[in-house]
């Protein structure tokens, strides 16, 4: 693994259990392949009764995101604030994330990065199954946006 979670913790502002990534497998430029297991944890603080429901996928892709902007630099040593804006495209195949005992990978492309915004690309996977994919917008510095 390259980085792992204590390194992921400086690049993200989620704390405790909400940071939902273990480690970095795999970065460049414009990808980023994150690993999970909080996926199968029962007190995941996404599941419910238990179990992880396959659309909490996108906070785990969210995240893997955000330690990308942090390592390429796009949004500085810690990420600036932002704001999940838009998800399109999402595609969820399986009913919950936490049925699948193999780890899971999370596959991030940044297709777009501007100043203020990212856009990007993501896939989930527990082995050879593909459990979800869509594209999310986010918005930087949404803390200073007035509206």
């Amino acid at each position: 693994m390259l980085i792992g979670q204590t390194q992921i913790r400086a690049l993200i502002p989620h704390a405790g259990a909400m940071c939902l990534l273990a480690g970095v497998t795999r970065w460049d430029t414009t990808q980023i392949t994150c690993i999970a297991q909080s996926h199968r944890d029962i007190n995941n603080p996404l599941a419910r009764n238990g179990k992880v429901g396959a659309l909490c996928g996108i906070e785990f892709a969210a995240q893997a995101m955000a330690v990308h902007g942090g390592l390429t630099g796009v949004v500085g040593q810690r990420p600036r604030a932002g704001l999940l804006v838009s998800v399109r495209d999402v595609v969820a195949k399986v009913e919950y994330l936490s049925d699948y005992t193999e780890d899971m990978l999370i596959d991030a492309e940044q297709l777009m990065s501007e100043q203020s915004s990212v856009c990007y690309n993501f896939t989930l996977h527990a082995g050879e199954v593909e459990l979800l994919r869509g594209r999310a917008i986010v918005v930087l510095d949404a803390d200073r946006v007035t509206t």
